[in-house]
């Protein structure tokens, strides 16, 4: 009982799961809201069929994040793994030995750990993203047989793809949810840059270390230096603005 005059005692807001925001979302977005970017960050146990899943989970104290991935055909990818731990080349032979592991190639020791450039065979999440024509977030991180994912998109493909993660692991968690405009998330890469910055990736123009010289890129893709480190030069530049407008979501 509150005496008269007294003041009720105020209730903290019981914070809200994950689900709750998710349907508020949902909500606003069918209301027609304006067209906004979702990003979100799960956690999904990596599926056995999958090398980083019992391999991480055989090696649980390491850390690994996946910091790129390129096509090699329809269904071949390779990226670029950071293996925290370890001398270079310590796991080539483990990594190599998984089913859809194609290559292991360990790079050069880095930031405590190692890099390994891994060609691989498509997990069905790949082909997915080609179908919702999103990329990929990088870097992913895994630890213990658990991936941890960003996702930037609308409401309606993020639905489809935390669909498909649950389909993989009934128990996968939202961890973060949160809205900001469309329009300053991803760069707005033209055709012609998309098909560049694939071509100097594929070539190692990006690795590290670098596996290809501008002056040898400029010669693979029969152009002049110049328009290819012109034509980077920008790209970059995209690419840096939309990390900055990312970091500003609201």
């Amino acid at each position: 009982m509150v005496r008269r005059g007294a003041r009720a005692p105020v209730r903290s807001p019981s914070p809200r799961s994950s689900d709750e925001r998710f349907r508020g979302l949902r909500l606003r977005e069918e209301e027609g809201t304006p067209p906004r970017i979702l990003v979100a960050t799960l956690r999904v146990r990596i599926p056995p069929a999958i090398w980083t899943g019992p391999f991480s989970t055989r090696h649980p104290s390491l850390r690994l994040e996946v910091l790129n991935r390129t096509d090699v055909s329809a269904d071949i990818s390779v990226s670029d793994y950071w293996i925290g731990g370890g001398v270079p080349g310590e796991w080539t032979e483990e990594i190599g030995g998984f089913a859809d592991v194609v290559r292991a190639e360990p790079l050069a020791a880095v930031g405590g750990g190692c890099l390994y450039r891994i060609k691989y065979r498509n997990p069905p999440v790949i082909y997915l993203y080609r179908r919702l024509r999103l990329p990929l977030q990088f870097p992913l991180r895994i630890q213990a047989g658990v991936l941890t994912w960003e996702i930037v998109s609308r409401f309606a493909e993020f639905r489809r793809i935390l669909e498909h993660a649950r389909a993989a692991d009934a128990g996968v968690q939202v961890a973060s949810l949160r809205r900001g405009p469309l329009r300053s998330h991803l760069p707005m890469l033209t055709d012609a840059q998309q098909a560049l910055l694939t071509q100097a990736m594929t070539a190692g123009y990006f690795a590290v270390p670098r596996g290809i010289t501008l002056t040898e890129l400029s010669r693979k893709l029969n152009r002049s230096k110049s328009a290819v480190s012109e034509g980077i030069a920008i790209i970059e530049k995209k690419l840096v603005e939309s990390v900055l407008s990312a970091g500003s979501l609201a």
